[in-house]
C-alpha cells in the first residue's frame, strides 16, 4: 500500500476552503465557473490538487459540475433554499424537544454566551454568519442527540450560504443580535414553552427574508 501524501492533502484542503469563502461571501456567484488553471497558478502547482478540491466542495454541496461547461457554482432553486430552511427548523425543534426532558447544559450555555458577546463586535457578515451557525449548533448539541446534531451537521455549507444571504439585508444582524439575547435569557430560566416559541419565530423570520429577497 502507497504512502499517503499528507502535504498534497493538505493543499487541497487549502484550496477547498479558499473557494468556500468566495462561494460564502459571494466573490463567486452561483453558475461560474471554477477555473483550475487559475487556482493552480494562484497556488503554484499542478491541476491535480485543485481537481481534488473541486471534488471535496462538489460532495459539500457547494459546486456541481455540468456535462461540456465543467466545475460551477451550485445554483439552488428557490424550493431547494426552503427545504435547506425547513429542514433545519424541523430539527431544532426535535432538539428543543429533547432539551425540554433533559435540561439545559450550562457549558453549552456558557458558550453561548461567549459567541453573543462575539457576533456583537464581529465587523463583517461572512464571519457573523460563521458565529451564528456555531451558537445554533451549541442549541443542537445540547439534545444530547448524536442523531439530531449529525443530520444537522450534513446541511454544512449549503446553509451557511442561504444564512449569509439573509444577513446581507440592513438591519438583520442588529434583529438576530436582539434575538439570540432572548434565546440566551429563555433557556437560563428554563422557559422552553416560550422558547419554542421565540425559536420558532426567528427562523420562520429568516424563510420570510430569504422569500422576500428572491421575488424581488
Amino acid at each position: 500500500m502507497g504512502a499517503i501524501d499528507f502535504t498534497y492533502n493538505a493543499l487541497s484542503n487549502s484550496i477547498a476552503e479558499h473557494i468556500t469563502k468566495q462561494i460564502i461571501t459571494g466573490d463567486l456567484k452561483p453558475g461560474e465557473k471554477l477555473v483550475e488553471h487559475s487556482y493552480a497558478e494562484e497556488y503554484g502547482t499542478s491541476r491535480a490538487p485543485v481537481r481534488e478540491a473541486i471534488y471535496l466542495l462538489a460532495t459539500e454541496g457547494l459546486v456541481e459540475r455540468i456535462p461540456r461547461k465543467g466545475a460551477v457554482v451550485k445554483e439552488y432553486t428557490e424550493n431547494e433554499i426552503y427545504d435547506l430552511l425547513e429542514i433545519r427548523n424541523m430539527l431544532e425543534n426535535m432538539a428543543m424537544d429533547r432539551i425540554k426532558g433533559i435540561g439545559t447544559d450550562s457549558g453549552l450555555l456558557q458558550e453561548m454566551n461567549q459567541l453573543h458577546e462575539k457576533m456583537k463586535t464581529v465587523e463583517n457578515v461572512h464571519a457573523y454568519t460563521q458565529l451564528n451557525h456555531s451558537f445554533h449548533m451549541c442549541l443542537i448539541k445540547m439534545s444530547k442527540s448524536e442523531i439530531i446534531k449529525d443530520m444537522y451537521s450534513r446541511l454544512g455549507w449549503p446553509l451557511l450560504r442561504v444564512q449569509n444571504l439573509s444577513f446581507t439585508n440592513k438591519g438583520k444582524i442588529e434583529k438576530s443580535i436582539t434575538e439570540h439575547k432572548i434565546i440566551i435569557e429563555l433557556l437560563s430560566k428554563q422557559d422552553m414553552e416560550e422558547l419554542s416559541i421565540v425559536l420558532l419565530k426567528h427562523n420562520k423570520d429568516v424563510i420570510s427574508n430569504i422569500q422576500t429577497m428572491l421575488r424581488s
